[in-house]
């Protein structure tokens, strides 16, 4: 089995870092609330369905960060 080794919380930080997006500004797009947000950047693995809103809001496919990092 593929071992993921990314997390994708913290990944999704270093995005926002880099297109100098706040974690409010996307809270917004993604229709969340800020606290909620936080929690998102904290957990190591998300739903895939959020996913592809937070790659949606943010313009980056996170998919292909995460296919990256596989152990195949």
């Amino acid at each position: 089995m593929a071992e993921i080794k990314i997390h994708i919380g913290q990944r999704i930080r270093e995005v926002l870092k880099s297109k100098e997006v706040t974690v409010t500004d996307l809270a917004e797009k993604i229709n969340t609330t800020r606290t909620n947000m936080h929690k998102i950047l904290g957990k190591e693995n998300i739903d895939i369905a959020l996913l592809v809103r937070i790659s949606m809001a943010l313009e980056h496919d996170f998919f292909k960060d995460v296919s990256e990092t596989l152990d195949m």
